[in-house]
């Protein structure tokens, strides 16, 4: 029987979990945005974790993104620190925070596919069909 989920892929999950809930409650700078984590690579020796981010709330903009990645990789240490006492690892790989532009990619993408239907539809209204 092969395994589904590698042991990296089960760390990135849990730590995605704790560290969601770490920023939350212990990050108390008001500079940083509403941050959602949204995935976690984990290098395959433990020692190196990407996590993905979005900053969603105020502005999407550039700015605020540069600010909230600035405060997180700043407080990496720490959120390394608290990872290490919830989770039970030897080693507590170093954190790397960086954004996922994903997530508006695919709303840009989602409005530009609306945009053209409608475009299509009202195109064949004009020719009555």
């Amino acid at each position: 029987m092969t395994k589904e989920f590698s042991r990296t892929q089960r760390i990135g999950d849990q730590m995605q979990r704790e560290l969601a809930q770490l920023i939350q409650r212990e990050i108390k700078d008001p500079r940083l945005g509403l941050v959602t984590i949204t995935g976690v690579d984990v290098s395959r020796d433990l020692s190196h974790a990407k996590i993905f981010i979005t900053v969603m709330g105020k502005d999407d903009d550039a700015q605020a993104v540069t600010h909230s990645l600035r405060i997180l990789n700043d407080a990496a240490g720490f959120l390394r620190m608290q990872l290490g006492k919830v989770m039970k690892l030897r080693t507590v790989p170093q954190l790397h925070f960086n954004y996922d532009a994903s997530v508006r990619r695919g709303v840009e993408l989602a409005s530009l596919i609306e945009r053209a239907v409608a475009e299509d539809r009202r195109h064949n209204d004009e020719r009555g069909e």
